[in-house]
């Protein structure tokens, strides 16, 4: 028995949205109304968001948000944190008031700082800078911090001195 042409296309038609639609899904960050946890990265950016705060890098600078970011219906969010601007070769100068405000779309977030800098007494923009979530960032020239954002009492260990390794998460 043989199915006709427009059968085969009708089913392909169908199924073909519904294969992408599951297999895009599957890269989507979880979403309880708020930047979901884990690494964002991209192009000279990257993020890391923990239950307690954020880190953000942007070229050779970096900002820390406490909290968790909550996210609006639209996809905004706007809050306010702290930011480093000269960070690298070595971090001079204290970190400074910074507004981070952006839009999550799926699974990509395009955001930009406005630091208030206290030091040099003006505004500086640091962005706008995309990441996506579960990519590592893509650095250069600088390095990007790589350390985790401890997230509960007790996570991270010390081990007793004279053992080997430092540390051991729980």
């Amino acid at each position: 028995m043989s199915v006709s042409f427009r059968a085969r296309s009708v089913v392909i038609a169908a199924v073909v949205p519904m294969i992408v639609a599951c297999s895009a899904a599957v890269n989507l960050p979880p979403s309880d109304g708020f930047i979901a946890l884990g690494t964002w990265g991209g192009d000279s950016a990257g993020m890391i968001v923990g239950d307690t705060a954020m880190h953000l890098h942007i070229g050779c600078t970096y900002g820390d948000v406490s909290g968790r970011i909550p996210v609006g219906t639209d996809g905004r969010f706007d809050v306010m944190g702290s930011y480093m601007l000269r960070a690298y070769p070595i971090a001079v100068g204290p970190a400074v008031p910074a507004r981070f405000t952006g839009r999550l779309n799926a699974a990509t977030i395009v955001v930009t700082v406005i630091v208030n800098d206290t030091v040099q007494h003006a505004t500086v923009v640091r962005g706008p800078a995309t990441v996506t979530y579960g990519q590592e960032p893509r650095r250069m020239p600088c390095p990007i911090c790589r350390r985790p954002i401890i997230t509960r009492v007790g996570e991270l260990t010390l081990r007793r001195a004279g053992s080997p390794g430092t540390a051991r998460a729980l």
